[in-house]
């Protein structure tokens, strides 16, 4: 009874009013949680929510496919499956590495590092781990797929080069568009992991071919599975490429080149396209495309013969006598000499303290500018460019776009060089002097071509005069076969010279194939009428003025061997520039090449 009359009821409501508040203040905690929750982070957990259920997947679009100038398809694309992880639905990573390494072509160390990688990528996006997996790599991660949370394969076109080596240097390569790319501007709407054209028609006509990326939305369960699609929007294919090469010229020409370093080129003088054009040796763009390995690259950028240069275009070479065509009509049109002109070849000329030798060593005796070029004279041309200068030579030279890009849209184009005195001096500060103007009269000293230079070089004599600026697509189409461009002849000018200087020239350059002691005469057909030019350019002083036989010469040490030739005679169709690096005389290894690509034009167009 004591304890119960000493209860004290304000001592009770004070407890209760503090748990009351107590009660209010958790409570008030709560709510302003809540508050905070879903209104002032309600949207960012509504985003991780729905990524937790829906996906969002790229769809990248098929690339444009490339045809010959017939419609031969050449490039089109095929599916790879790749591997790719969501890190947000991985449970165990250690798990996940080593079950993945039993499965696919990756170690333990390399599964880790990668998906170390893709922790930095925004969460519940699927990230590229291994791309275009076999099919038994495939089937087993399917069979396993259980075993594997966060991982998903996904589909892509990939680009596939139906016929390997053929034409790659023109064609081109893709890769992975990388940090510097995308920064650049230059390719709109490409992200991480997009492929793009790195060389040749596919980075130039990249706008063109790439297409327009598609997505879709995805369900997922809780293991990151796909359950089903809730939206889609089909990607656009990019648009169809039309060449102007023809299919079975390019690969003649590919042939003849087998197991050789060098360059062919066939090309329509009337209006520039180019009908085939070869740089040897080639690479496969199908490893570039899949995802070249490492060893593939340092075998591609180890090996001597510099398979990735297009030779066509980018090798620097001295054109030998094939230059001699410059030097005549720089001649004819300054009127250093006439057609009537005879110089005396003994089999050397001195100028100053130096003697300059023939090829023929007997000498040619009393030559015009008909003979010198049919015989390949270099007395006679010695002389002539010593009357001519080296700025006057070089004005010439430039005139029919030696010296300077051809304009074609490949990329990469060297300019080659033609010097002049301001040159040398700018260069070296030292003065030109006149021996040198000699070696520059032959092709040979500080004159340095690409084949395509001289492709368009002898396409102007062929044709009358023009120069033409080469060309590799003829059109362009979309899916639907409706033309997006047409690509037109791009005359750049005229040469200076006269029609009867260009006639006199045509003339001996079917004389050096038609007629007896012409160098060029193994190139002679029987069903067509080929004029040409042969020319051998010296990579060092001549090994074989003292003895030694060509093959005795160290494969680096030997000449290049060129031959420049056009056909028919009259009304021109094909002009064919061959270049074989340390070929050693183009008379015996460049001009077959040339009957045979021209023949082979003519055959294909039923002619012969």
């Amino acid at each position: 009874m004591g304890t119960f009359n000493s209860w004290d009821p304000e001592e009770y409501r004070n407890k209760f009013v503090l748990f009351t508040w107590l009660i209010v203040v958790v409570f008030g905690i709560i709510c302003l949680r809540l508050w905070c929750m879903q209104v002032i982070n309600g949207q960012k957990f509504k985003e991780l929510s729905e990524n937790n259920r829906i996906r969002l997947e790229t769809l990248p679009p098929y690339r444009g496919e490339i045809y010959d100038r017939n419609g031969v398809l050449l490039v089109d694309n095929r599916p790879s499956f790749n591997l790719c992880i969501a890190s947000e639905d991985i449970r165990d990573e250690d798990s996940l590495i080593s079950n993945l390494s039993r499965f696919i072509q990756l170690d333990s160390s390399q599964l880790r590092n990668r998906i170390n990688d893709i922790k930095n990528h925004p969460p519940f996006k699927p990230i590229g781990i291994k791309r275009n997996l076999s099919w038994d790599e495939l089937s087993l991660i399917e069979m396993h797929k259980l075993d594997l949370p966060g991982v998903v394969i996904q589909t892509e076109p990939i680009r596939n080069y139906l016929f390997g080596k053929f034409a790659s240097h023109l064609i081109g390569y893709v890769g992975e568009i990388n940090e510097q790319e995308l920064k650049s501007g230059k390719f709109p709407n490409s992200k991480v992991g997009d492929f793009i054209g790195k060389s040749g028609i596919e980075r130039e006509c990249q706008r063109y071919l790439h297409g327009i990326r598609g997505g879709r939305q995805i369900e997922v369960d809780v293991l990151g599975r796909s359950s089903r699609i809730l939206r889609e929007i089909r990607p656009h294919p990019g648009n169809n490429l039309f060449l102007t090469i023809d299919y079975g010229l390019q690969k003649v020409a590919e042939e003849l080149l087998t197991g050789k370093a060098g360059s062919i080129i066939a090309m329509n003088p009337t209006d520039g396209e180019i009908l085939a054009m070869v740089s040897a040796p080639s690479f496969d763009p199908n490893a570039f495309a899949r995802g070249i390995t490492l060893d593939e690259w340092k075998s591609l950028l180890n090996n001597p013969s510099h398979p990735l240069e297009n030779k066509a275009l980018q090798g620097q070479y001295p054109p030998g006598s094939i230059f001699k065509i410059v030097t005549a009509a720089a001649a004819l049109e300054e009127e250093v000499i006439s057609p009537h002109t005879k110089i005396f070849c003994p089999g050397w000329y001195k100028c100053g303290d130096r003697i300059y030798r023939c090829w023929r060593k007997k000498g040619h005796g009393s030559v015009d500018i008909h003979k010198a070029l049919v015989q390949s004279c270099d007395t006679f041309f010695y002389q002539v460019g010593q009357k001519l200068g080296i700025d006057r030579l070089a004005r010439y030279a430039r005139s029919f776009g030696l010296g300077m890009s051809t304009g074609i849209d490949l990329g990469d184009e060297k300019t080659g060089l033609i010097p002049t005195s301001k040159w040398k001096l700018k260069r070296y500060g030292i003065s030109w002097q006149e021996g040198e103007t000699l070696s520059c009269a032959i092709g040979q000293g500080f004159v340095l071509v690409t084949p395509l230079q001289m492709a368009v070089a002898i396409s102007a004599i062929a044709n009358g005069g023009a120069i033409y600026r080469p060309q590799i697509v003829s059109k362009i189409e979309d899916t639907n076969g409706k033309i997006i461009k047409e690509f037109s002849p791009i005359k750049v000018r005229s040469l200076p010279i006269s029609k009867e200087n260009l006639r006199i020239i045509k003339e001996a350059l079917f004389g050096v194939v038609n007629e007896p002691g012409g160098t060029g005469e193994v190139a002679q057909s029987n069903k067509v009428d080929i004029c040409g030019k042969t020319g051998t350019a010296q990579v060092i002083g001549s090994n074989l003025d003292k003895g030694q036989d060509e093959k005795d010469v160290p494969y680096v040490y030997r000449d290049h061997a060129w031959f420049a030739a056009f056909a028919p005679k009259e009304d021109s169709e094909i002009a064919v520039v061959v270049l074989v690096e340390h070929g050693g005389y183009g008379g015996t290894m460049a001009a077959p090449m040339a009957k045979a690509i021209i023949e082979e034009y003519f055959r294909i167009r039923g002619n012969i």
